[in-house]
């Protein structure tokens, strides 16, 4: 059975982060999905806990932008 890319504790990973300030653990060696960036683990990635523990730090709020924005209105 295959491995799940995105639970390869001896992969390298990057943060990235979309348009409405989402964030995904992202294995290297997949091609960035469009309207995403690299926010995190530049340039060759990082270890899978780093980058999770950095997306725990900073998306502290899962709440889409576009939310966000509309409710602080």
């Amino acid at each position: 059975m295959a491995q799940n890319p995105f639970d390869d504790d001896n992969g390298a990973f990057y943060a990235l982060v979309n348009g409405e300030e989402q964030h995904s653990l992202w294995p290297t060696f997949k091609p960035v999905p469009a309207g995403w960036s690299i926010a995190y683990g530049e340039p060759g990635g990082k270890p899978r806990q780093e980058v999770l523990d950095w997306i725990d730090e900073h998306w502290t709020d899962i709440r889409p932008k576009s939310l966000r924005d509309q409710i602080s209105q």
